[in-house]
């Protein structure tokens, strides 16, 4: 888990969502791809990956301040991509795809998400996960940034452990 902090990359808490539209549709756009020292190989940024950011699965949008957030936190997202070689979470399961065909079946590919967790902020910090995925035998993906939650409402147990 890595803890640098840098403020510059997360966007400015603005009023506007077609601002931050704009300043996080910048950032995406300017790469196609990054290289990812845990993959030791690329991930793309895919169209999809941006939509979700502002849109739910089942493509209706999300709330303007979920939509904020995420877009707020997608340069961050972005670095930390670029220099996580380590994954906190991995997922791999059967997912439809697609609407159903003619007989009445959907297809279902396996799907492959993997998160990296980052500790942001200063006065206030809090865990954010950055997800990529892959859809079967397909190329690894951007796939969404969200907060995990703040550092300090975290439990740390010390009861129970036992001391070498």
């Amino acid at each position: 888990m890595n803890t640098e902090n840098s403020g510059s990359d997360i966007l400015e808490d603005q009023h506007d969502l077609h601002e931050i539209i704009r300043q996080a549709k910048s950032a995406y756009d300017a790469q196609e791809i990054i290289h990812c020292p845990f993959f030791e190989g690329p991930v793309t940024l895919s169209a999809d990956g941006f939509y979700h950011l502002t849109n739910k699965p089942n493509r209706q949008p999300r709330n303007v301040n979920e939509q904020k957030l995420k877009l707020r936190l997608l340069k961050k997202a972005l670095r930390i991509i670029r220099k996580t070689g380590t994954i906190q979470e991995y997922r791999c399961n059967m997912e439809k795809f697609g609407g159903p065909a003619k007989d009445g079946f959907t297809k279902m590919k396996q799907v492959e998400h993997w998160a990296f967790h980052h500790i942001v902020g200063e006065k206030k910090q809090f865990l954010i996960r950055v997800i990529v995925r892959r859809i079967g035998d397909g190329k690894i993906h951007f796939w969404s940034v969200m907060p995990h939650g703040r550092i300090d409402r975290q439990k740390l147990y010390q009861q129970g452990i036992e001391v070498d």
